[in-house]
């Protein structure tokens, strides 16, 4: 579906909810690395933030709140800074 389809309007939120909902997953993973880092979460991180852009990509396809979409996107990247800051300190 693409933007500015008023029929999709539902499913516009759903893709924002799948999103929030990704980034919620990554953030969990990531909150357990911070406090026992290993490498069974660093790849599951790995692996929540494949899905968490996937799942932006999507959302920015079909979606037009832009307000939305920004506080996804700003959320997105603090924890994708956090994963940095992990792996950079190693395990």
């Amino acid at each position: 579906m693409k933007k500015g389809n008023n029929i999709s309007s539902m499913q516009d939120q759903n893709q924002l909810a799948q999103a929030q909902q990704s980034i919620l997953h990554l953030q969990h993973a990531i909150h357990q690395a911070q406090s026992h880092p290993n490498e069974e979460i660093m790849q599951q991180i790995k692996h929540s933030l494949e899905r968490a852009k996937k799942s932006l990509a999507q959302a920015e396809s079909v979606t037009d709140d832009d307000n939305a979409l920004d506080l996804v996107r700003r959320e997105l990247a603090q924890q994708e800074e956090t994963y940095q800051e992990i792996s950079d300190r190693g395990i």
